[in-house]
């Protein structure tokens, strides 16, 4: 997780998000040990109802839900904030859909370079699959040690460039360029921070794939999920009450991250090991 106090936008700093180093107290440590052991013990209780083929189904649906936690990012909040429509009002709205299109098209854009970049290194590592016995390993150990990361019970690497999209781009571009801009850097996940470590497991799916396509897939819809949220300024709803809502839930957002990441490495244990 990372502080959004540490975060110096006001001096136009682009690097320095630190990671906390205490779990919110409204989590104790005995809760955050039941949602850890519960997640493992129902994603294992699911490996057993799970075959080779079930493995991308459960690979999307973390990368979706990794995106929509990417969220509660500096950049996820910035884009919600900065990309609001001007004014109220359908006409507000109806003026605004071609910044919310071109944000979209940014994001298909990143997804299909970051995609052909990870499947292609996987295809010249002759890397074969994520569903083979090393594939599920390797994503195992990724799921059940950034889980436990986000639940603060383990410490590992997060290694990120801690950046955030240039505030500065909607004062020289009309929205509709900064939303395709912003969708672009967004869209390569890498080029900016990401607070979930869903990423680092969708990011070695891709890999393991050895496959451009099914890469591409996989980012794409890691992508889809950053790129709703969005959407809720399509609605009667003032940049006070998202951003409130958001920091309200933070925390949850942790947590729910945590206990994702838990339950696909537990499952993706039990199938390496069958």
């Amino acid at each position: 997780m990372a502080s959004l106090d540490n975060f110096d936008m006001a001096a136009g700093r682009t690097d320095g998000v630190a990671d906390c180093v205490a779990f919110p107290g409204r989590f104790s440590t005995w809760t955050r040990a039941l949602i850890l052991a519960a997640s493992a013990a129902g994603g294992g209780a699911a490996a057993l109802a799970m075959d080779a083929a079930h493995v991308a189904l459960v690979l999307g649906l973390a990368a979706f839900a990794g995106g929509l936690l990417s969220t509660w990012s500096p950049c996820g909040y910035s884009s919600i904030s900065l990309l609001r429509p001007t004014g109220k009002g359908a006409r507000a709205v109806l003026d605004w859909l071609p910044t919310f299109a071109t944000h979209g098209l940014g994001y298909a854009l990143g997804a299909l370079i970051l995609g052909t970049l990870l499947g292609a290194i996987g295809g010249i590592a002759g890397l074969s699959g994520f569903a083979t016995s090393f594939g599920l390993g390797l994503l195992a150990v990724i799921g059940l040690a950034y889980g436990a990361h986000q639940l603060d019970f383990l410490r590992v690497p997060y290694p990120q460039r801690r950046a955030q999209v240039p505030h500065d781009a909607r004062q020289r571009f009309p929205k509709w360029v900064v939303g395709g801009l912003y969708g672009l850097s967004l869209g390569l996940d890498y080029l900016t921070y990401v607070q979930t470590p869903l990423l680092y497991l969708v990011t070695a799916a891709a890999v393991l794939s050895g496959n451009v396509a099914e890469a591409v897939a996989l980012i794409a819809i890691f992508n889809l999920g950053r790129y709703l949220p969005v959407a809720v300024n399509l609605l009667p709803v003032t940049d006070y009450q998202i951003q409130s809502w958001l920091g309200r839930n933070q925390e949850r957002a942790a947590i729910a991250d945590g206990a994702i990441l838990t339950a696909v490495g537990a499952a993706f244990a039990m199938l390496a090991l069958a």
